[in-house]
């Protein structure tokens, strides 16, 4: 049985409910219920019209109730009379499957029927900056080389440990914070879970940070790529997958290569397979293809993928094995949808093990500087349009997202590069106004 929302109001004190859900460009949307109303919430669902957020339905359409998960609640740590809860969607008696959680949901499922269950953890980068976006919000950060700068990161002591505080509070087990690549750019790591609980927290993680700067006077971001001279926003997640007890870690095979089982491989090849067509979920933006085919920064290094390769303790490839037992993806940026970006992972490490995809061989070289030398590596997509292109031909995530999913998705992303194509950019009226 669920647990019961309106007595567990009663015992914590929470007087009202945020009934969230995040639409499919990763925009969290909610009501505020009372905690007298939770009951009938969590029964029926709050009420919503689809097509006023980024969902592919009408104004025809009916309407959208939200169902809370009761096992997602988080009790607001800076607002305890506030409790927070994922939803999930329902229309017509159904669920709507081509909602964002429900995606992950499903590949969950399908994972469980091998026996499965994967365990991630997400690295999210963000710019602490003005109000107005235009610089970050510490004018004294301007070194060459600010990453694990102490002097920056304790003049944001306040922010930081807060947000460090709450996560504490809310049994993450948090374990390091640090100052990034970029002037203005922090990290905040917790421990890694079920990756239906990992993008809970993500998508509540987004908020909090927001909320919490907002009342120190700041903005944050997690914009791939907000400013072009600095190191973008990446959302690196650690992956691995472990038997349906969740005790036994199945890609950890200590005489394996790297530590890794041949089980891990073929999830590997599989993510190696489809990581191209993945770009439209784990880089969803026009911005996003600014940082993962930048140019140097000013620290030396964008720290960003541009080509369809892993290595072993390597940085500059697009999957790094650091450790035995896991491995780290390093293309996802800080606009990814918390739910898709588990969702496609998954989806498509599924696929590497039914066909038992191959990785390929390791590279253990300095992409950013040798990366010309290799032949046959594919080439991660230049911009959005690319990207939705290839999650349009993808057989692989067809079958596993289903072709509803998949036209919807890409329908409204084309649109919003249509919109973006319709922005006339200072660029254009500089170099091309006298041609």
């Amino acid at each position: 049985m669920a647990a019961d929302l309106s007595k567990i109001a009663k015992e914590r004190k929470i007087k009202y409910f945020l009934i969230s859900y995040v639409d499919l460009f990763g925009v969290l949307r909610a009501k505020l219920a009372p905690a007298e109303a939770i009951a009938g919430m969590q029964r029926d669902g709050a009420g919503f019209a689809g097509f006023a957020t980024w969902l592919d339905m009408t104004p025809a359409h009916p309407d959208l109730f939200a169902r809370p998960d009761p096992d997602s609640l988080i009790q607001l740590p800076w607002k305890p009379e506030v409790g927070w809860l994922a939803s999930d969607l329902w229309m017509d008696g159904k669920e709507v499957a081509d909602s964002p959680r429900a995606q992950l949901k499903k590949q969950i499922a399908k994972a469980a029927t091998k026996g499965l269950r994967m365990k991630s953890g997400v690295e999210c980068e963000y710019f602490l900056i003005t109000p107005d976006g235009k610089s970050v919000a510490d004018s004294l950060d301007s070194q060459e080389k600010p990453c694990y700068d102490q002097m920056a990161l304790m003049r944001r002591y306040d922010v930081i440990t807060e947000i460090c505080n709450s996560m504490l509070a809310l049994g993450w087990k948090p374990y390091q914070n640090d100052h990034e690549d970029a002037n203005g750019q922090f990290e905040m790591n917790w421990e890694y879970d079920d990756a239906l609980v990992t993008a809970d927290r993500h998508a509540f993680f987004k908020y909090m940070v927001r909320q919490i700067a907002e009342k120190h006077g700041m903005r944050a971001t997690f914009m791939p790529k907000p400013f072009l001279n600095l190191t973008g926003n990446g959302c690196h997640a650690h992956v691995s997958v472990w038997d349906k007890t969740g005790k036994t870690n199945l890609f950890h095979d200590p005489k394996g290569e790297l530590g890794l089982s041949k089980l891990a491989y073929s999830f590997l090849g599989g993510v190696i397979h489809s990581a191209d067509a993945l770009c439209s979920f784990f880089n969803p933006t026009v911005n996003s293809y600014k940082r993962i085919n930048a140019p140097r920064t000013l620290s030396g290094a964008t720290w960003a993928p541009n080509t369809i390769t892993y290595g072993g303790n390597n940085r500059t490839h697009m999957v790094r094995i650091p450790d035995a037992g896991r491995f780290e993806l390093r293309l996802m940026d800080g606009a990814a949808n918390p739910y898709l970006l588990q969702a496609g992972v998954l989806a498509a490490g599924l696929d590497g093990v039914e066909n038992k995809r191959d990785p390929g061989p390791r590279l253990d070289i300095n992409m950013y500087t040798e990366g010309h030398k290799v032949k046959g590596a594919k080439k991660l997509p230049l911009n959005l349009l690319d990207a939705l292109r290839l999650t349009e031909k993808s057989k692989v995530l067809r079958e596993a997202m289903g072709d509803s999913f998949i036209d919807a998705y890409t329908k409204m992303k084309h649109e919003e590069w249509s919109r973006y194509c319709r922005h006339l950019t200072q660029w254009e009226i500089e170099n091309t106004l006298d041609c």
